[in-house]
């Protein structure tokens, strides 16, 4: 019963230390950047705390459409895609633009609500946004439509082997021992320090590497997507969620050629509807010949960016298309609503956040002691070899 298991171990070995060789410096790429993000919210708000408030008066703000007219009149900043305004009469407006003819994106820009007068670009902005497309894309051309989102798929794929093949590898004698499990043996040296840190760290980051690597594949595969929305959503959710997107460059040349819309009426709509229990709204200009405005609503005690509701109203009627609110959600919804707070940590509040922040900076150790196990073994066969030819009888 042995030789089989042995057998089974010793190809595990191999997948395992493929694996390893192949991804090792892509991992560690994708995780040290998935930490440097993981406090970006709270970094960017920090970096930027002069720019984001204003101080109160006793004049109305001015109306999106208004606000957005006073700013491209003032200076040229491309063409408005989205504008964040708030509740809270000290809050300044935050103005996102659309890409240009290369496929640039402007710097977005925090501007007064009373005067429409800018206020600053936010620090940390294109830093992070690099970084991101790092952690999705690896900085590949065609960001989510290239390359990049497949390969790192692909290695989140890999690291799912990795992690199955390597805990059943270290798999112990007396499987009950908690020591066993989670106590490194710092009394060791050279390969066998290696391989008890290898493997019991690895233990204790395992489950938030799944849970990273499950939620990250979300990103990567649009099979996977659609087959977590069918499993978790209603029938008619699924069905709205998995209707055929209009290629990008069709949606921005429709755009290009759309009649321009404004924001008022559907600002207007979604305060009928909201009134003052909202926080912050986002409202999103279509990317096609739309008339159709997205609002993400957050609740003044939202606590997380995905606890948010989701509103779509046409820009020239007033009237609301649909309101998607997160309390009306079912639980596999909100799953699927809170996948990214989920992949971050962030579902468990800072202290996730943290977590997996430790865990995603320790993936170089693995990498670095991974190579160095197979270095050892390397050199070990190459000692052993002599010694068996000694034994073998010669022809």
């Amino acid at each position: 019963m042995r030789d089989p298991w042995r057998a089974i171990k010793a190809a595990l070995l191999q997948v395992h230390s493929i694996a390893g060789l192949v991804l090792a410096l892509l991992l560690a790429v994708i995780a040290l950047t998935g930490a440097i993000t993981s406090f970006e919210d709270e970094i960017v708000d920090h970096l930027n705390a002069g720019i984001m408030q204003v101080a109160p008066r006793q004049a109305p703000a001015l109306m999106p459409d208004e606000l957005v007219a006073r700013l491209t009149a003032a200076q040229d900043v491309g063409r408005v895609s989205a504008v964040t305004l708030a509740s809270d009469p000290s809050a300044a407006v935050h103005v996102r633009f659309a890409r240009d003819e290369r496929g640039a994106r402007p710097s977005s820009l925090y501007v007064d609500p009373y005067d429409a007068r800018v206020l600053g670009t936010p620090h940390g902005e294109e830093f992070f946004a690099t970084v991101r497309k790092l952690h999705r894309w690896l900085l590949i051309p065609g960001d989510a439509k290239g390359w990049g989102r497949q390969i790192t798929g692909a290695a989140a794929l890999g690291l799912i082997v990795m992690l199955v093949s390597g805990l059943v590898l270290r798999w112990p004698r007396r499987a009950g021992s908690v020591k066993m499990w989670l106590k490194p043996n710092f009394g060791l040296s050279g390969r066998g320090l290696h391989r008890s840190l290898h493997a019991v760290i690895g233990t204790w980051v395992l489950p938030v590497y799944l849970v990273m690597t499950f939620t990250g594949l979300w990103y990567s595969f649009d099979w996977y997507k659609d087959g977590v929305v069918w499993l978790l959503s209603r029938p008619q959710i699924a069905a709205a969620k998995m209707q055929p997107k209009m290629p990008a460059k069709a949606s921005r040349a429709a755009s290009e050629t759309a009649q321009p819309i404004g924001f008022d009426r559907a600002w207007a709509a979604f305060l009928h509807e909201e009134g003052s229990r909202f926080s912050k709204a986002l409202l999103t200009l279509p990317a096609g010949p739309s008339t159709v405005i997205r609002i993400r609503s957050w609740g003044k005690d939202s606590t997380r960016d995905t606890t948010r509701d989701e509103f779509r109203i046409d820009a020239v009627t007033g009237q609301l298309v649909s309101a998607e609110r997160y309390a009306d959600k079912t639980f596999g919804e909100k799953i699927i609503a809170n996948v990214l707070d989920i992949h971050r940590g962030a579902i468990l509040g800072w202290p996730g956040k943290l977590a997996f922040l430790v865990a995603a900076a320790l993936m170089p150790l693995f990498a670095v002691t991974g190579v160095l196990l197979y270095l050892s073994r390397r050199k070990l066969r190459r000692l052993a070899q002599p010694r068996l030819e000694q034994l073998v009888p010669g022809e």
